[in-house]
């Protein structure tokens, strides 16, 4: 079982930058593919980037590809994600997930998450 737990999140002008955290316990993130999705309100949960635990590949959809950055330290058990150039449709709860598939791009293209954190709410005001 693993337990996620996001920070990071808060109110930032357009063309500003936050970077995410996500915190795991109960289990080593060395083994799970980690990503990041978000909510907009009454939106549907869109992925937004997925790291694989093999070879740190990374994937991203078209909308933050290249102002969005995900990276992992498994030796603190923790899974990063740094948004440059924030804009105000970026506004959404982002939550942080891990999974056992193998491929950033089949969590990206299932959207499955085995594990969740709670979210942590990203506000980008125009």
């Amino acid at each position: 079982q693993v337990q996620l737990v996001e920070s990071g999140g808060g109110l930032v002008q357009a063309g500003g930058s936050l970077r995410l955290s996500c915190a795991a316990s109960g289990s080593a993130l060395g083994s799970y593919t980690m990503g990041w999705f978000r909510q907009a309100l009454g939106k549907e949960r869109e992925f937004v980037a997925a790291i694989s635990y093999q070879n740190s590949d990374t994937y991203y959809p078209d909308s933050v590809k290249g102002r969005f950055t995900i990276s992992r330290d498994n030796a603190k058990n923790a899974v990063y994600l740094q948004m440059n150039n924030l804009k105000p449709e970026d506004t959404a709860v982002y939550y942080c997930a891990a999974t056992i598939l193998r491929e950033a791009k089949s969590m990206g293209a299932m959207g499955r998450g085995d594990y969740w954190g709670h979210g942590t709410q990203v506000t980008v005001s125009s």
